[in-house]
């Protein structure tokens, strides 16, 4: 069914008035016509009625149609405005569709077949503007509600900027804190395992059995948390940046064996079989072999706390000329895929009950992690509940002298390592050496 327009005439010649109305009925559109004479009823009119289009003559006796016009667009009410204009008034309808009309149309051209195509395109042009309208509302709308977040996040950034400081000076704070109560609990500790070992000797007198072994556990004890109170000590210096490698050639062989051999006693009194199998040719490698000792030892460590039968392996490999790596095998508890996240947090324990069944201060890792990733290396795990797991750091065959990962090794380390390869008679680029 065809629209119905309803449209408003405004015209004062009643002859004028009759020839608009029957050319608008003879254009054969559906049109509902209103007539009024003058300005003041014409805003009435647009008050109480709603409209598709005016026709609005030009010549009003008590109102100016640009004024007018501008009445008419400054309200709430959005209609398409025809002006009606006498010939060689071109000037003046120009002027009207600048103020806000959408068509002029001359009189002495009235036909149905003008009124029909400047009908069709006021209403299309005026659909269109409203349509345009409404998208700049809304994007404008849009504009200030981004105006609103972007304000919302500058807010949110700068309160995180505040809590990001906040955390750092924590965070230096709880470092600060650590290292000092660190040293302040080696002297006592250093003092009670002193005393126990002396206590121990024969020459200061024969102890009974009971109290022998009540010695040996202070003994024993005090070198747990003497360890302890030293993890947290190299955290701190790790977490301050103060940490630094003190690299040197040694044989890789050799320390993975000593390290063993220190720790094959708490292995067997596990009964557990503990291996060591080593594929590499060059055996010479340039890293920090204390912190080399740290690493393998935790890993050793923990293989032997969470296994409470069968094997731990450990395997050195070259995987080509400038890497290798060292893998802990064991045949544990195993971790569970969940866990495999926050393995390497500080303080993290996959049992963090009070009453966990396994002791520790859950740093080893941490370390661990921190160490390897100084030396420019990687860490690989691989585990299964109830089967085992492996932990396999690779490394590089040279650590960087003069920075790892924000780490600086002092010109008095790069010294040492000329004066070595001069004293084993070899250099960096020796084939002897193949560093």
């Amino acid at each position: 069914m065809e629209e119905t327009l309803k449209i408003l005439v405004v015209e004062e010649n009643e002859v004028e008035r009759v020839l608009l109305n029957l050319a608008l009925r003879e254009t054969g559109m559906t049109i509902e016509l209103d007539e009024v004479k003058d300005s003041h009823q014409t805003l009435s009119a647009l008050i109480n009625n709603h409209y598709d289009c005016i026709f609005l003559d030009y010549h009003l006796r008590n109102q100016n149609c640009l004024t007018l016009i501008h009445k008419i667009n400054s309200s709430a009410v959005k209609v398409p405005l025809v002006i009606l204009i006498n010939s060689g008034n071109e000037a003046i309808g120009g002027e009207c569709i600048k103020a806000g009309a959408s068509e002029y149309l001359i009189k002495s051209t009235l036909s149905s077949e003008t009124i029909a195509q400047i009908l069709r395109s006021a209403i299309r042009i005026h659909r269109i503007k409203m349509q345009l309208d409404i998208a700049n509302q809304q994007l404008k709308k849009s504009h200030e509600q981004l105006i609103i977040k972007d304000k919302e996040l500058a807010t949110k950034q700068e309160h995180i900027e505040q809590q990001k400081i906040a955390l750092l000076e924590i965070s230096k704070l709880k470092s600060f804190f650590l290292a000092s109560i660190s040293h302040e609990l080696r002297t006592p500790m250093n003092a009670i395992i002193g005393f126990s070992q002396i206590l121990l000797r024969p020459k200061f007198g024969n102890l009974t059995n009971q109290q022998m072994d009540m010695v040996e556990r202070i003994l024993n004890n005090g070198k747990k948390l003497l360890m302890l109170v030293d993890e947290i000590l190299d955290f701190s210096h790790i977490e301050a940046g103060k940490l630094e490698l003190k690299p040197e050639i040694f044989d890789l062989s050799e320390v993975v064996s000593n390290t063993v051999k220190e720790i094959r006693s708490l292995a067997e009194a596990k009964n557990l079989s503990l291996l060591v199998k080593g594929d590499i040719n060059n055996k010479l490698v340039f890293n920090d072999a204390v912190r080399l000792r740290q690493i393998l030892m935790n890993l050793l460590s923990n293989a032997i706390k969470f296994t409470e039968s069968g094997n731990i392996f450990v395997e050195i490999k070259e995987i080509h000329q400038n890497r290798v790596t060292i893998a802990v095998q064991d045949t544990g508890i195993g971790i569970a895929n969940q866990d495999f996240k926050n393995i390497f947090a500080a303080f993290h324990q996959v049992d963090q009950g009070i009453s966990r069944k396994y002791s520790g201060a859950g740093l080893g890792l941490a370390i661990v992690d921190s160490l390897v990733r100084m030396m420019g290396g990687k860490i690989y795990i691989e585990s299964k509940l109830g089967v085992g797991s492996m932990f396999k750091i690779e490394l590089p065959r040279k650590i960087n002298l003069i920075a790892d990962l924000g780490n600086v090794v002092s010109r008095t380390h790069q010294h040492h390592f000329h004066a070595l390869c001069y004293h084993r008679k070899a250099s960096i680029n020796s084939p002897n050496l193949k560093l």
